[in-house]
C-alpha cells in the first residue's frame, strides 16, 4: 500500500513588516549547502538540554544551526511586541522554526485527550502568529490492553481530530513510529512499529496535513532501507532525527534509551538515510535524539557543542551532486 499524495496546506495570510522592517514570518535560512534542502535543527529537550525559546534561539546560532524548535506554550503566552521582538532576534540570527511537541497527550484516557484537545487551538494559534508550520509527535508501539485494532481505530480517531484543529491553524502533523523491538514487545499487544504500518495508519486518517517523522533509530530497528525512504515524497515527511547506536548490541536487543549521537560508530547507515532525504527533496528539520547518558551529563553549551559537531560531520556524508 503506498500512502496517497498529500498537498501541503499553503499558508494564507502571508507576513506583515513591522516598522523596524521583518517580515513576520521567516521562510529561508541560510542556504544549505550540498544537495540538502533540510536545516540541521537544535531541539534542546531531545538532547537534555534545558532552556526557554529565547535561550534555545541563542544556543542555536552560537552553534550553527540553521533551525530551532519552537515551542508552543512559550509562543501562546507573546503579547504581539513580544512576538515581534522574538521574531526580529530569529531573523537577526538567521534561523527559522523547525518542528513543536504535540501538546496533547492522546494515548492516554479519555478524559485527559479532551482536555488536551480543548486547549490545542490557544497553542496552535501561537504557533501560527510566529509563522511555524510544523507539529510533531510519536506512536507507542504497544499496548496492555488495546488489541492492534482496537488501538489503530483509536489512534486515527484521536489524531484525525487533532489534525483538523492544526489544520484551521496552517499547521502539518508528523507522526514517529518507534521501530524498537524492546519496546513493542515488552506490554502484551504490540502496535506499529513500522514505515509500512505507519502508512496505513495515514491512510486511515486521511487529512492532507498529516504524515511522518522520520528517525534513523526506528528506521534501522525496523530493518528498514533508502528504497523504502524513497517511497516518500517531501510532501509526506514533516520532520526527522538523527541518531547512531551502540555498537556490539544485536538490533533487536538495543533499548530505545541507550543511543548515540549521529556518525558516533557506524551502527546506523547515517549516510544512506540522508542522500534518501536529500534524493527526496525533503526540506524540513533534521535534529538529534540521542537520549544519551553522558550528552545529558554536560552542561548546556557542552551539550549544545558536542550536538552541533556531531550533526556537522553526519551532514559531510550527504553527496555533493546527485
Amino acid at each position: 500500500m503506498t500512502i496517497s499524495r498529500r498537498t501541503l496546506l499553503k499558508y494564507g495570510g502571508v507576513a506583515m513588516a513591522t516598522a523596524t522592517g521583518l517580515t513576520r514570518w521567516p521562510r529561508q535560512a541560510a542556504a544549505a549547502p550540498s544537495n540538502r534542502q533540510f536545516t540541521m535543527d537544535l531541539a534542546c529537550g531531545a538532547i537534555g538540554v534545558g532552556a526557554d525559546l529565547p535561550e534555545a534561539i541563542r544556543l542555536a546560532h552560537a552553534a550553527g544551526f540553521e533551525s530551532v524548535a519552537p515551542s508552543p506554550q512559550y509562543l501562546a503566552g507573546l503579547s504581539e511586541a513580544q512576538m515581534d521582538a522574538l521574531l526580529a532576534e530569529l531573523q537577526a540570527k538567521r534561523l527559522v522554526w523547525g518542528s513543536a511537541g504535540l501538546p496533547v497527550e492522546f494515548r492516554r484516557d479519555e478524559a485527559r485527550f479532551r482536555q488536551d484537545l480543548n486547549r490545542l487551538p490557544q497553542l496552535a494559534k501561537g504557533l501560527q502568529r510566529a509563522g511555524a508550520t510544523r507539529v510533531n509527535t510519536w506512536l507507542s508501539p504497544r499496548h496492555q490492553e488495546l488489541t492492534y485494532v482496537q488501538n489503530f481505530r483509536q489512534h486515527a480517531a484521536r489524531l484525525r481530530e487533532i489534525a483538523k484543529v492544526l489544520a484551521d491553524f496552517g499547521l502539518r502533523f508528523g507522526l514517529e513510529y518507534v521501530g524498537t523491538k524492546t519496546l513493542w514487545t515488552a506490554e502484551r499487544f504490540p502496535f506499529i512499529h513500522t514505515m509500512a504500518e505507519t502508512k496505513d495508519l495515514l491512510a486511515e486518517i486521511d487529512r492532507p496535513n498529516v504524515g511522518f517523522v522520520l528517525d534513523s533509530w526506528h528506521w534501522y530497528t525496523a530493518g528498514e532501507t533508502a528504497d523504502d525512504l524513497r517511497t516518500l515524497t517531501n510532501q509526506d515527511v514533516v520532520a526527522c532525527d538523527l541518531n547512531d547506536a551502540p555498537a556490539g548490541i544485536p538490533v533487536e536487543e538495543q533499548l530505545d534509551n541507550a543511543r548515540e549521537l549521529p556518525a558516533a560508530t557506524g551502527v546506523i547507515d547515517v549516510r544512506a538515510f540522508l542522500n534518501a532525504l536529500a534524493a527526496i527533496g525533503y526540506d524540513g528539520p533534521v535534529r538529534a535524539e540521542p537520549f544519551n547518558r553522558e550528552l545529558n551529563a554536560l552542561d548546556n553549551e557542552a551539550a549544545v557543542q558536542a550536538t552541533t559537531a556531531a550533526m556537522k560531520k553526519a551532514f559531510t556524508m550527504i553527496d555533493t551532486a546527485r
